[in-house]
């Protein structure tokens, strides 16, 4: 079996953001699949604190060949053992190289298993009051400045061209980024286009706002240095 774990998205209490089952399942589990071995033992340890480190198997993804090895971290899992995959944040592949290891999985005909636990992009849509029935992720857009812009005005158009309601369109970005990517966004987007800032998603410092573009030119930037963000846009209809 192959147990999909999400992990945290920045320091708060487990118990907060893992049900009982994730938990047990960790507890219990030996062969783990990771994109960083240290980040992964910290965030275990902090899912279940009387982990025997020295008793995991832990694997890393290779970032630049992540195929390379994966039939071999998931024999195990052929073996009627758990392996556990992991992402660096929030739930594994979604925007994280582990969906190879799950494609992976299913082409050795091993259960995949998917557990509960927070995803910063659904998080971000729920609070947004955008439209949740049509969406897409698209990932982090160009540092180019002039590709940053001509990217969000096709996000923009994108936006329009869903049946009915426009779609939703979400980015992530760099958080030493963030500031360029907003001023970006209110340069770049129609005034009506509407446009949700999502920070710190889980964490003390949580923050989520949504206005138009027009409302958001005429308020104070938001402080958004150096924090995990979540920037979602939805086009005011089809022009």
């Amino acid at each position: 079996m192959l147990l999909l774990v999400p992990t945290f998205l920045g320091p708060a209490p487990a118990s907060d953001l893992f049900p009982q089952k994730l938990l047990d399942a960790v507890s219990s589990a030996r062969y783990f699949v990771v994109e960083n071995s240290k980040t992964a033992r910290h965030h275990l340890k902090l899912l279940h604190p009387g982990i025997v480190q020295a008793d995991l198997v832990v694997h890393e993804l290779d970032k630049h060949h992540p195929e390379q090895g994966i039939r071999d971290f998931l024999a195990p899992a052929v073996s009627g053992e758990t392996v556990v995959l992991m992402s660096e944040a929030g739930v594994p592949g979604v925007a994280d190289p582990g969906a190879l290891v799950v494609a992976e999985a299913h082409r050795m005909g091993i259960r995949v298993v998917p557990l509960v636990g927070p995803s910063s992009l659904l998080l971000a849509l729920m609070a947004s009051g955008l439209n949740g029935q049509q969406f897409a992720f698209n990932g982090y857009l160009p540092v180019d400045a002039a590709a940053r812009k001509k990217a969000w005005q096709a996000l923009e158009a994108r936006s329009t061209q869903s049946p009915g309601v426009p779609s939703t369109q979400l980015i992530i970005e760099t958080p030493y980024r963030n500031g360029a990517t907003w001023e970006s966004a209110l340069a770049a987007l129609q005034p009506e286009t509407r446009l949700c800032v999502a920070v710190d998603l889980t964490l003390a410092t949580e923050w989520i706002s949504m206005r138009t573009v027009r409302e958001w030119r005429a308020v104070a930037a938001p402080n958004l240095h150096k924090r995990p963000c979540i920037f979602l846009i939805q086009a005011n209809g089809r022009r």
